[in-house]
């Protein structure tokens, strides 16, 4: 569906339709790592409760969740590669259905941004390369260096594009709307797409063409098993997350961009510019540059308020707007930008790990208005 295919200025409480999907609105909540797994990295009651609450999304997209064991790069972050997290992401799922809303899982894997003391067997990360990122890896026993990851061979990538297949196969089972495959903020696909991460000779390193490579056999592994109208994608193009860079990344994103272009998905979601990334040197290129590269459903994600969410959509920036901290706040946030309500603050002490405090304690709008 192209941007023109929508009501003439539409604005951010219209219906969208998003592939195979129908939003009533296009408030999206975009993915938010909470740390708050449980033993196995299954989703448990709290995890129900806190996607529950927020069903009232346009769509929710889940927290980032590891493929496969070698995925995992923070502690407590859940998977989809066994069938306890299944079961555990169907519950998930059940409930949000229930109560009236859509969900897509977010497919992960972190390549170099993890540690040996969070691989199996103790092993080393893997990577496009054998480059160190500055930095340091959230562990169990704190933050810690990150070491030097080891490059994957060749014959090894086939593999990896099997475990993106897996974790999609089994979110079909855990009963997700569709999927969205994780290629932003420094992960592996976004380490194979950016030269400052790829060092390769091989057909997977070098020129643009081969660096888009293994994100583009992933993307085409996961449409083997959910249609394009099931499936979205997030880049950064600024992002400078995970010691990330670019040497020219108005060519690298623009290819990739038109080359998805290409698939018919239910969406493309890119990352705004943040403040972070100024800091660090990004050249901030504004997504707004990339719209007419896409003629499909475009979603934007970072600090975002509600009138520049609604200025987005009006004028054809964007179809939807991803909220990210707002919505870890406000369960019921759609209705308090309907209503123009006050927000919750979030809190950042529990912003990853602990509890129910910080995490499914936020008043709605009714129960403030109890107090």
């Amino acid at each position: 569906m192209t941007n023109s295919d929508n009501q003439d200025q539409p604005g951010l409480f219209s219906p969208l339709r998003l592939g195979a999907l129908t939003l009533p609105h296009r408030v999206v909540m975009a993915p938010l790592t909470r740390n708050r797994a449980g033993p196995g990295f299954v989703p448990r009651a709290m995890n129900v409760a806190y996607y529950r609450q927020r069903a009232s999304a346009g769509l929710i997209i889940s927290e980032a969740t590891q493929v496969t064991p070698e995925g995992l790069g923070y502690p407590d972050t859940p998977g989809i590669h066994s069938p306890e997290q299944v079961a555990g992401w169907r519950r998930v799922t059940d409930a949000v259905h229930a109560a009236g809303g859509r969900m897509y899982l977010q497919l992960w894997h972190v390549g170099r941004i993890s540690h040996p003391s969070l691989q199996p067997e103790g092993k080393a990360p893997v990577a496009p390369s054998a480059i160190r990122p500055e930095g340091e890896a959230m562990t169990y026993d704190g933050p810690r260096p990150f070491e030097t990851p080891r490059a994957l061979d060749a014959g090894e990538i086939p593999d990896v594009i099997a475990q993106y297949r897996r974790g999609a196969e089994n979110a079909r089972a855990a009963g997700f709307d569709g999927v969205e495959v994780h290629n932003a903020n420094g992960y592996l696909l976004d380490q194979f797409l950016r030269d400052g991460s790829n060092r390769r000779t091989d057909a997977y390193g070098g020129s643009v063409d081969n660096r888009m490579r293994l994100p583009l056999e992933v993307l085409e592994a996961v449409l083997g098993v959910w249609p394009a109208d099931r499936v979205g994608i997030r880049l950064s193009p600024s992002g400078t997350m995970n010691d990330m860079r670019d040497s020219d990344p108005r060519t690298t994103f623009g290819s990739m961009i038109r080359a998805l272009d290409e698939y018919d998905l239910a969406y493309l979601h890119l990352m705004e510019p943040m403040e972070s990334d100024r800091r660090h040197g990004s050249p901030a290129i504004p997504t707004r540059e990339f719209r007419p590269l896409y003629h499909g459903n475009l979603l934007v994600n970072a600090e975002y308020d509600g009138p520049g969410a609604q200025a987005a959509i009006a004028d054809g920036h964007a179809d939807a707007v991803a909220f990210g901290r707002s919505f870890l706040a406000n369960p019921d946030l759609p209705e308090r930008l309907r209503r123009g309500a006050a927000l919750n603050e979030p809190d950042p002490a529990t912003f990853y790990g602990g509890d129910e405090r910080g995490y499914i304690d936020y008043p709605a709008l009714a129960e403030a208005a109890a107090v």
